[in-house]
């Protein structure tokens, strides 16, 4: 029982660490968040890792439960949330420039770092459509067996835990990372960081738009 449950830990967490890349993206949170103190940044990082736990936990426990109660296709799934996350790393990507217009037009105080903890920070930017679909897949991927059913979410379960805990420290000590690599260097990591998020949303998108016309175009 135990050994099944390290044997899903160690296939979910390589899976889910691959697609949400914390390392990579505590430099984007760091020039997404430049606006907020160092004290509501490191306060931003402890909710955007609750909240990470949170989406990761609900895609594996219930995620294809609750996509079929809603009637919504993985393949709808993942175009929508393509779209959503090529949007927002194409505004990072601009960031420089809207970030100067936005200081020269507005003198009023920024918002409240919580309106942003949830929504952009942990979705789509965190855990967004591709780390919800590869849970997902995870979970519709638990043995049948009585016995492995509850070891395997127990492992995966761990795993989204540790993954949660990996955003909080990256992202909590993304000031330190971005001093070490200087300020050059910090932006030509944002920089690089979101053009792949760029072009892993548009994957994800083509990936759904593939889903979706393929019954269609074998039909015919």
């Amino acid at each position: 029982m135990p050994q099944d449950a390290v044997s899903a830990f160690l296939l979910a967490f390589p899976a889910l660490f691959s697609i949400v890349n914390p390392i990579a993206g505590a430099f984007i949170f760091r020039e997404a968040t430049g606006e907020f103190s160092a004290k509501d940044r490191h306060r931003l990082a402890g909710k955007v890792g609750f909240y990470s736990l949170l989406v990761l936990l609900t895609a594996l426990w219930t995620g294809s439960y609750v996509l079929a109660f809603f009637g919504i296709s993985l393949a709808a799934l993942r175009i929508a949330g393509g779209i959503v996350l090529s949007l927002f790393a194409w505004n990072l990507l601009s960031a420089p420039e809207q970030r100067e217009a936005r200081k020269q037009e507005q003198a009023a105080p920024v918002a409240s770092s919580d309106d942003v903890a949830f929504f952009p920070l942990t979705l789509p930017f965190t855990t967004g459509p591709g780390t919800i679909s590869v849970a997902i897949a995870l979970s519709a991927g638990h043995p049948s067996h009585e016995n492995a059913w509850l070891p395997f979410f127990i492992g995966i379960s761990v795993a989204a835990l540790c993954i949660a805990a990996t955003i909080w420290i990256a992202y909590r000590f993304a000031d330190r990372l971005s001093l070490l690599f200087g300020t050059n260097g910090s932006r030509t990591i944002t920089r690089l960081s979101a053009f792949l998020l760029f072009c892993i949303g548009v994957q994800i998108l083509i990936t759904g738009a593939s889903d979706a016309l393929t019954p269609i175009l074998a039909g015919h």
